[in-house]
């Protein structure tokens, strides 16, 4: 089977240099794609005014709850895929890809159909401010509206992924943010005669950048006659596989619900927090951005080493999982301790790209020195977790990373900041970071090495 991607059996090359080349797309696509969310809000905040930013952020939990459902799914059909890819199984690969396209096609659908008509109803259960209700129901709607693309062509970039493609998506990723940065100014101001679209800008010029990216994506993948070209043999099994579509929601909603206990969680962290006062909430938002940064890398790690131990089972290579996950951790400790020491270094300088006001300023590189260097144990943790998805156990890693968070993290941060103040809130997150990485350690070690792996479909 052709590889368009990193070869993970290509032997003229160490491990962790195939690593690389698949990791660095990867990371600059995860950059590129906060970035453009961060575009997104400046432009609305300048141009138009305060109320169009909250109108906007006022959908997000509802979105995250769509995207948190939506990574799940794309982390079961990159296992499946990467199997398959790996076994050199052609057919099974564009099996699998049209069971999850139809998959996500069809819960496009339903979303654009349910999400458009109860829309102002979302919206008052979350308690949406009067003021800019109106506001955010018309961005919502057009968001509801654009799922039936939007979500096929995120999922079609995981796809080439599990085949060891990750520059490809990276490439059209970049077409779309460029789009994206010249449409949505240019509907907020009517540039060139565009109509006036006020808030519902940003939702527009996502839905024609992206558009045009999956349309040059498509075109491009028939052009040079990729193994996962939509053609009538992808359409065909776009009716869906009942036994390939299980598998894939076995391995994908864990992970969802998993996301969203961890963002269940940050809503407790910062009802603690928000106890101290404006200061301490501005200096966790602060913290929060830096440490995002920090967390690409570990979590592109992750995912490398998931997709790889993927291809490693399809092709019966299990001999090959040990070098996997020591060649990922290794990089993990390699590339996090330097962006770690880094931040370490200039900790006053990057915070100061956020905040300006010396108590705030103080309270924000307190609460980095705590807890950043505790990121290099979420990204060994992660590496092993991923490895294990890649063989379809989903069930462990998942009540393993859910117990850490709401049996550690948030009972450690209610309990200390009693004791230290606003610094005890952060201490929650090292603790379940040294939990979680010797749970999942304890799980890898007694059990998941012990099995035999197999292809799951």
């Amino acid at each position: 089977m052709k590889r368009p991607g990193v070869n993970i059996f290509d032997t003229s090359r160490p491990l962790w240099a195939l690593f690389l080349v698949f990791l660095v797309p990867l990371i600059l696509s995860n950059l590129l794609q906060t970035a453009s969310q961060t575009l997104g809000a400046v432009f609305l905040g300048r141009m138009i005014g305060t109320d169009a930013l909250a109108a906007v952020s006022a959908v997000f939990p509802v979105i995250f709850l769509l995207f948190s459902f939506l990574i799940g799914i794309a982390s079961g059909s990159t296992v499946l895929i990467g199997q398959a890819f790996g076994a050199g199984d052609e057919r099974r690969v564009k099996k699998v890809a049209g069971t999850v396209l139809g998959a996500t096609l069809a819960f496009g659908i339903a979303v654009a159909i349910v999400g458009t008509w109860s829309s102002p109803t979302l919206l008052r259960l979350l308690g949406t401010p009067s003021n800019i209700i109106a506001q955010s129901d018309a961005y919502a709607r057009i968001v509801f509206l654009t799922s039936p693309i939007i979500f096929p062509y995120l999922a079609y970039t995981t796809f080439l992924r599990g085949t060891g493609d990750s520059t490809t998506p990276f490439y059209f990723l970049i077409l779309s943010t460029v789009l994206g940065v010249l449409f949505t100014p240019a509907f907020i101001a009517g540039w060139f005669g565009l109509p006036h679209l006020g808030v519902v800008s940003v939702a527009v010029a996502g839905l024609l950048s992206q558009g045009i990216s999956f349309v040059a994506f498509l075109i491009r993948l028939h052009v040079t006659n990729h193994p996962l070209k939509f053609d009538r043999e992808t359409a065909r099994d776009m009716l869906m596989d009942p036994r390939i579509l299980w598998a894939v929601l076995k391995i994908g909603v864990p992970t969802g619900i998993q996301v969203i206990m961890v963002s269940l969680a940050e809503i407790a962290v910062i009802s603690f927090v928000n106890r101290f006062g404006s200061s301490a909430t501005a200096a966790y938002g602060a913290v929060n951005q830096v440490v995002s940064y920090v967390q690409f890398p570990a979590m592109s790690i992750g995912i490398t080493a998931s997709i790889f131990g993927a291809q490693c089972i399809g092709a019966r290579r299990e001999d090959m999982l040990g070098s996997v996950v020591r060649t990922a951790v290794g990089l993990n400790y390699a590339i996090g301790g330097v962006l770690i020491a880094l931040c370490y270094a200039f900790a006053w300088q990057i915070i100061g790209w956020f905040i300006v006001d010396p108590h705030t300023l103080t309270i924000a590189h307190a609460l980095l020195m705590i807890t950043l260097w505790s990121y290099l144990l979420f990204g060994n943790s992660a590496v092993m977790s991923g490895v294990m998805r890649s063989s379809g156990a989903v069930l462990w890693p998942t009540i393993n990373g859910i117990v850490a968070i709401w049996g550690v993290e948030v009972p450690v941060a209610y309990a200390l900041m009693h004791v230290y103040g606003l610094n005890g809130v952060w201490m929650g997150y090292p603790a379940a970071f040294v939990v979680v990485v010797l749970m999942q350690y304890a799980y890898y070690t007694f059990f998941w090495k012990k099995r035999t792996h197999e292809r799951l479909v």
